[in-house]
């Protein structure tokens, strides 16, 4: 057991000194979340831990699988943009004295293109897919601490060029039920290209997120901050702002202290005034600066949704704005098989 205990450290500690950056890793479709009371709460959230026992959160804690989530089933779907479709599916099962496992897989699909050559001949159709088989186990520890684990085999497809990969998943959750509050913090995606689509080896998108969530003792409202990409302090894009500027390099200033700090923050706020209905609202720093139009930033950054119960079924919808040219839209199916 203490090997194993030094060898998570190592593989932890060797992921931690590299940092990442946006477009600088493969296998970025693991950080997208399917769920739609996720997306509707900024896009991700490692802090809910909702007596309901919402198995889409275990996509980004490992820790928040739960026993109450035996024989727990998601499905969702996401009509992304430029006709890109991906969703996940998940099921879980508890074991008595051993713990909670839940299986999953996480796909996008990108579409079918044209192959052609220099000579613009036509030469038929290339198709793009990536695939994360999910695979996790949870234990609680104590009545107020979890600690969770996910192994997640990667294989991706860009028309004839392939790749493998495996990437890891830790997780803590420390609740407090009399006080309404959690505290997340997950390691993901840990790991490496076992292949790679040609000879160089990309870095995983590892990232290192933590985050709270409180409910108002005497009012229906739930607030949730997520800190997240937390292996890197600067997440702004210096050249590509600067060449978009309207003024000359040497009047760009550095952004703010204050700016870079938000870009770290993804905050969200739920309406629960029943059991059975939940409205949602986030907002994303990070995509409103990246993604929204200077001149008119409108609602990009924003997001929102809502979920409601019907016999042994709960429905959720959530809606993403990333810019002025499109949002994302989130469709979530959630029950118990246990309840029929």
């Amino acid at each position: 057991m203490k090997k194993l205990h030094l060898i998570v450290l190592c593989l932890i500690i060797s992921q931690l000194t590299k940092a990442q950056f946006g477009g600088e890793s493969t296998y970025d479709f693991l950080n997208l979340t399917s769920s739609a009371k996720v997306g509707a709460l900024g896009g991700t959230n490692v802090s809910i831990n909702d007596s309901i026992g919402d198995l889409n959160f275990v996509f980004h804690n490992p820790a928040l699988l739960k026993a109450n989530m035996n024989h727990a089933l998601a499905l969702n779907y996401v009509p992304y943009i430029a006709d890109i479709n991906y969703g996940y599916v998940a099921y879980a099962q508890y074991f008595k004295n051993i713990g909670t496992f839940s299986l999953g897989i996480h796909n996008v699909n990108y579409g079918n293109f044209t192959r052609t050559n220099e000579y613009r001949e036509i030469l038929g159709t290339a198709s793009a897919a990536e695939y994360a088989f999910i695979l996790t186990y949870a234990r609680q520890l104590s009545p107020n601490i979890s600690m969770g684990m996910s192994i997640k085999p990667v294989y991706s497809k860009f028309d004839a060029y392939t790749s493998f990969g495996l990437a890891t998943d830790f997780g803590f959750n420390y609740n407090r039920k009399d006080k309404h509050f959690s505290l997340g913090i997950v390691l993901r995606n840990l790991g490496s290209q076992i292949s790679s689509y040609a000879e160089t080896k990309e870095d995983m998108p590892s990232d290192l997120q933590i985050g709270i969530t409180k409910r108002l003792a005497h009012a229906p409202f739930r607030f949730s901050i997520t800190a997240q990409n937390l292996l890197d302090w600067d997440l702004t894009y210096a050249d590509f702002e600067q060449s978009n500027s309207s003024s000359s390099s040497d009047e760009v200033n550095e952004a703010s202290f204050g700016d870079k700090f938000m870009r770290h923050m993804v905050i969200g706020v739920e309406f629960l005034p029943a059991k059975n209905f939940h409205i949602d609202f986030g907002y994303n720093h990070r995509r409103r600066k990246e993604l929204g139009y200077e001149e008119k930033m409108s609602t990009a950054g924003y997001s929102w949704g809502f979920g409601f119960r019907v016999y042994k079924f709960m429905f959720s919808y959530g809606s993403a704005r990333y810019h002025l040219g499109g949002s994302s839209n989130h469709f979530s199916i959630t029950t118990n098989l246990s309840n029929f």
